[in-house]
């Protein structure tokens, strides 16, 4: 018998195909999230489902769509897609959606990212707990539909070139100088949709020359993970930077709903440094607005965002979150420092491809290479997260908290402990591994070591 509680997470649906999850518990969690948006009046009688580049995509798609179908919501294929074109498929319409995407993930994986009408998050508190509840009882009783319930309609849609439309509104990159762009897709739905947002004639021809890496759509990852957070899968995108005398290069994830970039001697740029870039030219067009960014961003971003005359916001790690600050402050944009980047102009939702846009504008609008002007905005010397195994969390953590009285304290996402000369470090626990994450900032490079050797020590002992 299936569990859902091991495949529906905190914030979407996740896990490994067939072995957890299949189409007969797609179909049942497609009549549960129809059951859910009908008994809250959702706007709009159609749900947008897509699909990324894995194998088992159109199949899981399709189970969920009957399931959607049979609770009486009519559904909008929209086929392949990343998962920001599905967001803003829906913002764009007003309708919910589904992607069927694991992003960064293995293969052997796939999930669902759902959201109701215009792009709002759906999470274990605003639907999904009562999503998997409802799913699970039709499973358990050996169902993936209501019985007998009749079939809506179903409809085809292609919004490629719409979504690559309003991106270049949004963005005008006509007007830069020449740039020499190294994409790596990772094989990834950025092999799809990077043609035509940044490459397309018919949208206006660009002076961006995009040197294509990986841009095949293949979700057995044949050259390497998706998942540019971990370093090792940036290194032939740098290769190719430093070969090809590149101006820029830009890493999407699986799913092209993160962007990474690296300079033009191959060295990656902070995600922070591209939170606090975007930030400075969103504030230049909207004074005195509110940005928000994570816990774990570096100090440098709060700083400058001040510096440019906006109000920063703090937020809890996790897109349901920032997604949830950003509503609730009326904010022009939202950073964090996995490479997620939200906009007001976005239906407050996250997209990779846009803050690439940004940073490309950035670069293209004056003459320094990309290291100068990415160090305007890196002060700080960052850790990156560090995990250790660790079964009693709780424990180590208030070890942690006791060795550094005189630290100020936050605890608004784990422990947060700052220091007099804007040394800081937060430790948090993981959500679903037995895993204590670890992030250290200092001015120096031999502080941060320091201060990052003594905790650990502390953690790992």
């Amino acid at each position: 018998m299936t569990d859902l509680s091991q495949i529906v997470k905190a914030y979407d649906v996740r896990g490994v195909v067939p072995h957890q999850w299949d189409e007969q518990v797609a179909e049942a969690l497609g009549a549960a999230f129809a059951d859910v948006l009908n008994a809250g009046g959702e706007s709009g009688d159609a749900v947008l489902i897509a699909h990324d580049m894995r194998d088992s995509g159109p199949g899981l798609a399709a189970a969920f769509a009957a399931g959607v179908r049979a609770a009486g919501r009519a559904v909008i294929e929209l086929g392949l897609a990343s998962t920001d074109m599905l967001y803003y498929a829906s913002g764009s319409l007003d309708l919910p959606g589904a992607m069927f995407t694991a992003s960064h993930n293995p293969a052997e994986y796939n999930g669902i990212k759902m959201c109701r009408s215009g792009a709002r998050p759906i999470g274990q508190d605003s639907g999904l707990a009562e999503i998997r509840a409802r799913a699970q009882a039709l499973l358990d009783a050996g169902e993936a539909r209501p019985a007998g319930a009749p079939s809506a309609p179903v409809h085809q849609r292609d919004l490629l070139a719409d979504y690559a439309a309003y991106l270049r509104k949004l963005v005008d990159l006509t007007r830069i100088r020449p740039l020499k762009v190294v994409v790596d897709a990772g094989n990834g739905m950025g092999g799809y949709t990077v043609p035509t947002v940044l490459g397309d004639a018919a949208l206006a021809a660009l002076p961006l020359e995009i040197v294509p890496l990986y841009f095949e759509l293949d979700g057995t990852f044949p050259n390497h993970e998706a998942n540019p957070l971990d370093p090792k899968n940036l290194v032939d995108l740098q290769r190719a930077v430093r070969a090809g005398g590149a101006d820029i290069g830009l890493a999407f994830d699986g799913d092209a709903d993160r962007c990474f970039v690296v300079d033009e001697r191959g060295e990656p740029v902070s995600p922070s440094a591209i939170t606090a870039l975007v930030a400075t030219r969103e504030l230049a067009k909207h004074p005195g607005s509110v940005v928000i960014h994570n816990l774990i961003t570096s100090a440098a971003v709060p700083e400058i965002i001040r510096e440019n005359g906006g109000q920063p916001v703090l937020s809890r790690v996790g897109h349901s979150f920032i997604k949830a600050e950003m509503a609730r402050t009326n904010a022009i944009f939202g950073g964090e420092h996995s490479a997620h980047y939200y906009f007001r102009d976005f239906w407050f939702a996250d997209t990779g491809m846009l803050a690439a846009m940004h940073t490309l504008a950035a670069l293209g609008e004056q003459s320094l290479p990309l290291s100068v002007l990415a160090g305007e905005y890196e002060r700080y010397v960052a850790s990156g997260e560090i995990n250790s195994t660790v079964e009693d969390q709780a424990a180590r953590v208030a070890e942690v908290r006791a060795a550094y009285p005189d630290a100020e304290v936050d605890e608004t996402d784990g422990l947060t402990l700052r220091f007099t000369d804007r040394a800081w470090f937060n430790l948090r626990a993981s959500n679903t591994e037995p895993l204590l994450r670890l992030n250290v900032e200092a001015p120096t490079r031999e502080r941060m070591a320091s201060l990052r050797d003594a905790v650990l020590d502390r953690v790992r002992r």
